[in-house]
């Protein structure tokens, strides 16, 4: 017995409506344009009535087939045809119709029509996305209209629609073509805020601009080391966003960074890079809030001014976290041998300094019932490393709040992808772990901690105006994942490194002004006025900048 043939009879019974909708899905699938338009013109013959879906998959085949040099022509005249059409009968686009016909426009090389569609989709009661700007944009930056480009940026801006990197690529790109330096600076400084590491196609629209004649020619010639020193101390590391340094010259070449961060071209050594002590601040602030809305506010309050007093530490410990690591066997407990071993290497790593350990107070109580553990724990409690949390409190509130609040090391394992952490958002979480958190195993009872990494694989920017851009190449290579750009200046770097040496060899004179001067020639150096303020010099000469703590204050015990 065979099965009922449903399906011809089925289509033998459509409407012609009905007939048209299925063809054109086909046509849609099939990417077949020259189909579409003949079913769109015998449907018109037929007085078919049209619907939303209807034009929007006629308009995507139109916008779908401009990049076909054979199909241009037809598809823009109908493409545009079709939307005066959906006009003239009163059916209201969508942002999938303003998107496919500001494509259209775009390819017809009308830019301002694109936009303007964009700009006018609110009365549609729609609202446009990262792709129905694209078109406009894309075709000002081919166009070298880069004023009108920067418009577009705006209006994107102005309704929280975020640029990404192929558009920030082109964006660099206009600026670069027309000279806009001021431009380029910030461009670099948005792919560096928005990507870890740039693309091929990027990179090179970047060492066009390097290799250019304008590139040489702008740059601060006199500039203050302590300004730049500042700011890179202010922005967590790795950017200071004070403008192009120096004049000459700029010196590309592709390279790689060894394990400890140093670049294999240039000497200079990364660093691993924070989030800035603004965003620190209105992390610590976020943190606070959210806990206090959650916690006892009386408990946290306590916490915080306790820990403005007790100021001066370099380590957080989540106790819980590491007394429990591998204790899930049948005789396993917690481990204070195991959070003792964490508190004394992170002591000798620290230059004779005691972490904090932050501990529940259940947990608190039920160690020191145990009389082999009672003596140890006096001992944590009157060197000041202990902090117990109150009874109905969640731990994790007060390690992560005293972590950022010092911006110090926190030993955890924990991933922190738990509902407390997803509350903060994560825009900027993962380089504030990257830069803070300090993993550890214990193997047959060794501790070995795992330090954050010497240096981010991000785009820096040094405080001798050198750039290191990270690459990634494609993920089927036998090599590295990453390749490195390294475009530097060596003028300003042999000006810089010079003032430096100077500095270190007259610390004894204070009260001087830091200035770097290149002469004409971009060799000669006017050293003769250098301050470092009340800045140690040794930190100033350091390029691995760590975070410091408030000063040390007269501890009092913990709760």
């Amino acid at each position: 017995m065979g099965t009922p043939k449903t399906t011809k009879k089925s289509k033998k019974k459509q409407n012609p409506e009905s007939k048209f909708h299925f063809d054109l899905n086909l046509c849609s699938k099939n990417n077949d344009l020259r189909l579409a338009i003949s079913l769109y013109e015998a449907a018109l013959s037929n007085n078919t009535r049209f619907n939303h879906h209807h034009f929007n998959a006629l308009l995507y085949l139109c916008s779908n087939s401009v990049t076909d040099p054979s199909l241009k022509d037809l598809a823009l005249e109908y493409g545009l045809r079709i939307f005066d059409h959906m006009s003239l009968i009163g059916i209201v686009p969508n942002e999938a119709t303003i998107t496919a016909v500001a494509r259209l426009a775009a390819a017809k090389g009308d830019g301002d029509y694109a936009f303007e569609l964009v700009k006018n989709i609110r009365k549609y009661n729609a609202l446009p996305r990262l792709r129905t700007y694209d078109p406009a944009l894309y075709c000002f930056c081919e166009k070298l209209e880069a004023e009108k480009a920067y418009e577009v940026e705006e209006h994107m801006g102005s309704v929280g629609v975020s640029l990404e990197e192929p558009e920030i690529a082109a964006l660099l790109k206009v600026s670069s073509e027309t000279g806009m330096e001021d431009r380029v600076y910030g461009y670099l400084h948005k792919l560096r805020n928005l990507m870890r590491s740039v693309s091929e196609s990027t990179a090179k629209v970047i060492e066009d601009w390097f290799c250019g004649g304008k590139a040489s020619k702008v740059g601060e010639v006199n500039w203050e080391v302590n300004r730049i020193k500042e700011a890179v101390l202010r922005n967590g590391g790795g950017w200071h966003g004070q403008g192009w340094i120096g004049e000459g010259d700029w010196v590309l070449c592709r390279t790689n960074v060894d394990s400890n961060g140093e670049c294999q071209s240039c000497n200079e050594k990364l660093v691993c890079v924070d989030i800035d002590h603004a965003e620190t601040d209105r992390f610590a602030q976020s943190v606070a809030s959210l806990a206090m809305e959650r916690e006892v506010k009386s408990n946290f309050s306590e916490f915080q001014d306790w820990l403005e007093k007790n100021a001066d530490y370099n380590a957080i410990v989540d106790g819980a976290n590491v007394g429990l690591y591998q204790q899930n066997f049948s005789d396993g407990s917690f481990s204070v041998s195991q959070v003792d071993a964490v508190i004394n290497e992170l002591y000798n790593r620290s230059g004779k300094k005691w972490p904090l350990v932050v501990l529940h107070n259940k947990r608190f109580r039920a160690i020191v019932e145990n009389p082999s553990h009672r003596k140890l724990v006096e001992e944590w409690m009157n060197k000041g490393i202990l902090y117990t949390t109150p009874t109905g409190s969640n731990d994790d509130w007060y390690w992560l709040y005293a972590t950022v609040s010092l911006k110090c090391l926190l030993v955890t394992n924990d991933e922190m992808r738990d509902h407390i952490f997803e509350l903060l958002g994560s825009s900027f979480f993962l380089k504030w772990k990257e830069r803070h958190q300090v993993r550890y195993t214990f193997v047959k009872g060794n501790l070995k901690l795992h330090m954050p990494p010497p240096y981010s694989s991000v785009i820096q920017e040094s405080e001798k105006g050198t750039w290191h851009i990270p690459i990634a190449r494609d993920s089927s290579s036998e090599q590295s994942a990453i390749s490195w750009l390294c475009i530097n200046r060596p003028s300003v770097s042999k000006a810089h490194d010079e003032v430096v040496k100077t500095a270190v060899t007259s610390q004894n004179s204070d009260g001087l002004c830091c200035n770097i001067k290149l002469l004409d020639s971009g060799k000669s150096v006017d050293g003769s006025n250098i301050l470092y303020g009340n800045q140690d010099l040794s930190q100033i000469c350091d390029n691995n900048t760590t975070a410091t703590t408030g000063k040390r204050k007269e501890r009092s015990p913990s709760p």
